[in-house]
């Protein structure tokens, strides 16, 4: 986890989505340009009057490519929806990114949101209600299978997902496990689930004060469980505009991501 504050290059999606070439294209600039690291978005559907050409590319897989063509930048997603994989095969992928990295990988995730992508890609996308529940027990999996000791098996019986003598393997390179980022605006269930499992909570298309404003709801749900509210990283992503003047592009201004914490 980041004990300093620290700028983050994101790649993100509103108005295409990322395609691999592109994330390729980003595996020297982060670090070369003072990042300290790169997160990308986790979508397979452009957002936005364009095209969406070359089409979408598996935020894992790229990322599995970044981590063995970079080597100090930490690595990971703002945010995967939990509706697009299953919690085993995710953990199982992510602890392998994390393997190829050195120990540099943090798992953004989130309830999902885009019904659209989820149509036309056909993934099933339930309601409000069943997206949380899933995203709690996938929580419990994926951490739960890493922080499990070698030799020894995991057991859940959820209402949605049920692991019966797993072996919990592989282990990720850091323990107990990569850092959890939960994403979401919700101030009910995402402040419980940040509290019980994350060690970093983002706000998408936010400002810096929003952060600060949801101390109100999840200060309480840390101090309920025991936990220091201070130990929760708040952050907030924002799109700045990237260039060396207006005059000396011909034209407009790209957009790009960022993350700033707090």
């Amino acid at each position: 986890m980041w004990e300093e504050p620290w700028t983050c290059a994101y790649s993100p999606s509103r108005n295409r989505v990322p395609a691999t070439g592109t994330c390729w294209r980003w595996r020297s600039a982060p670090s070369s340009s003072g990042f300290s690291a790169f997160f990308r978005s986790d979508h397979y559907l452009k957002m936005g009057d364009v095209s969406g050409l070359p089409g979408p590319s598996d935020a894992w897989v790229t990322l599995a490519g970044l981590a063995r063509d970079t080597s100090t930048i930490r690595l990971g997603t703002m945010v995967t929806a939990a509706t697009f994989r299953l919690p085993g095969p995710l953990a199982v992928a992510v602890a392998n990114v994390d393997d190829m990295s050195g120990g540099r990988v943090e798992l953004g995730i989130g309830a999902g949101w885009y019904d659209e992508e989820h149509r036309n890609y056909g993934i099933p996308f339930p309601g409000l209600g069943e997206r949380f529940d899933r995203l709690a027990e996938q929580l419990a999996i994926i951490t739960g299978l890493w922080s499990t000791p070698e030799g020894a098996t995991f057991d859940f019986d959820g209402d949605h997902y049920t692991f019966s003598d797993s072996p919990a393997l592989p282990k990720p390179v850091q323990s107990p496990g990569p850092p959890v980022i939960v994403g979401g605006l919700g101030a009910k269930r995402t402040p419980s689930l940040v509290a019980r499992y994350a060690q970093s909570t983002t706000h998408p298309s936010s400002t810096p004060a929003r952060p600060r404003s949801s101390d109100a709801t999840s200060t309480p749900r840390a101090e309920a469980i025991g936990r220091d509210p201070a130990t929760v990283l708040r952050s907030a992503c924002q799109v700045v505009c990237v260039a060396d003047d207006r005059r000396s592009r011909g034209g407009p201004l790209r957009s790009g991501g960022t993350s700033t914490t707090t």
